[in-house]
């Protein structure tokens, strides 16, 4: 089940993805997001492909984790901050799981390369048997 709700703010978002349509709530509170905070259309469909290769990741690995979407400011900067967190099985090599290409499931593996070639910052701290966060910043 879907829970959308301002955590702290307006600024900050937790989905909790656990279903496949799940994956459809995600990207629509993703889209409006970028939408709001000014990012251009071609920014907008970036962060929309972004939180849908997270949140398919988190079901289809996972089972089960959540994504949070926060807005933030650097100085005279404004960006989105996302997260993806689960308590899934980790990812054994994060190098070879950053390589296009690189599959464990058979697709095209093109997913989390794609993810890091379309934001600004990017970082992975995960343990196998443990779960993955995923860490990520686009500004506008």
């Amino acid at each position: 089940m879907i829970q959308d709700k301002s955590l702290t703010s307006k600024n900050l978002y937790s989905i909790v993805v656990s279903k496949e349509e799940d994956i459809l709530t995600a990207r629509k509170k993703a889209r409006e997001t970028a939408k709001v905070m000014g990012f251009n259309p071609i920014d907008q469909s970036r962060i929309v492909t972004i939180i849908s290769e997270l949140a398919r990741n988190i079901y289809k690995y996972a089972g089960d984790g959540k994504i949070i979407m926060e807005v933030i400011k650097d100085n005279l900067n404004k960006g989105l901050s996302i997260q993806a967190i689960d308590n899934g099985p980790g990812i054994a090599d994060v190098q070879l799981a950053l390589e296009q290409g690189y599959s464990t499931s058979g697709s095209l593996g093109a997913g989390l390369p794609a993810v890091r070639r379309m934001v600004d910052e990017f970082s992975i701290e995960t343990e196998v048997g443990k779960g993955s966060h995923i860490k990520l910043v686009k500004w506008i």
